[in-house]
């Protein structure tokens, strides 16, 4: 329940959808729930509030336990959001996978760790899928889904059709790599960022007005592909 599954929570009840928020401890989730129920009424406020529910009855959606069990019970979607820590995560799947039916989807908030690193072994393996966030959530709606080898490829659509529903924009890796998609590109641009303001070529400050003024607005709407496209004669 920290900011990412904060940030979930509040994603899946502007869609109207039941949230079991879980956590280990209930001071944290207590802190959660005031966090949220801070942010809803701020954005309700200033006509920001996603989806067609008031923060009152978005937020009676959402409910905390410190139970696995508890929490997973009548699930269809469950978002793992623990910190990024492979061990750490394996053992919350371990655990997921000794109580869950054969429904519901297992999905990761991972920003890098590979789904064959996270869900090899798991009984309910076909259940299993990366969904990448953008952080927060809430305001940036790219969601990067990623399949394990053995995904069952009914569980990507499902997750895919989620993800519209709630207003998320996402996006569907046909197959697992390093980084993903978004930090491969992110990552790309930095490498160069870094290497021309070390070679003295422009100013840190300089760098980054090229990218606030100049490459990032033209990508806040459309991408590199549909740029190269667009451009003069295409």
């Amino acid at each position: 329940s920290g900011l990412i599954g904060r940030s979930w929570a509040m994603v899946f009840a502007a869609g109207g959808f039941k949230v079991k928020l879980y956590d280990i401890a209930q001071q944290q989730l207590t802190s959660a729930l005031e966090n949220i129920r801070k942010q809803m009424k701020e954005m309700e406020k200033s006509g920001v509030l996603k989806g067609a529910l008031s923060a009152e009855q978005q937020l009676a959606l959402i409910s905390v336990c410190t139970d696995l069990k508890a929490a997973v019970e009548g699930a269809t979607f469950i978002q793992e959001c623990t910190p990024e820590n492979l061990e750490l995560k394996k053992k919350i799947f371990n655990q997921l996978d000794l109580i869950v039916g054969d429904n519901v989807i297992l999905s990761s908030s991972t920003s890098c760790l590979l789904p064959s690193k996270l869900f090899t072994g798991l009984k309910h393996v076909k259940q299993c899928i990366v969904s990448h966030p953008v952080n927060p959530p809430y305001f940036v709606p790219l969601v990067e889904i990623v399949p394990h080898p053995e995904t069952d490829p009914s569980m990507t659509e499902r997750t895919y059709a989620l993800m519209k529903k709630i207003g998320q924009s996402p996006v569907k890796l046909n197959r697992e790599i390093e980084g993903f998609v978004l930090n491969r590109l992110q990552y790309a641009v930095i490498s160069e960022a870094w290497r021309l303001v070390d070679e003295g070529v422009i100013s840190p400050t300089d760098l980054d007005l090229v990218m606030s003024d100049g490459l990032g607005m033209r990508y806040a709407f459309i991408g590199p592909l549909e740029t190269m496209h667009l451009n003069a004669e295409g």
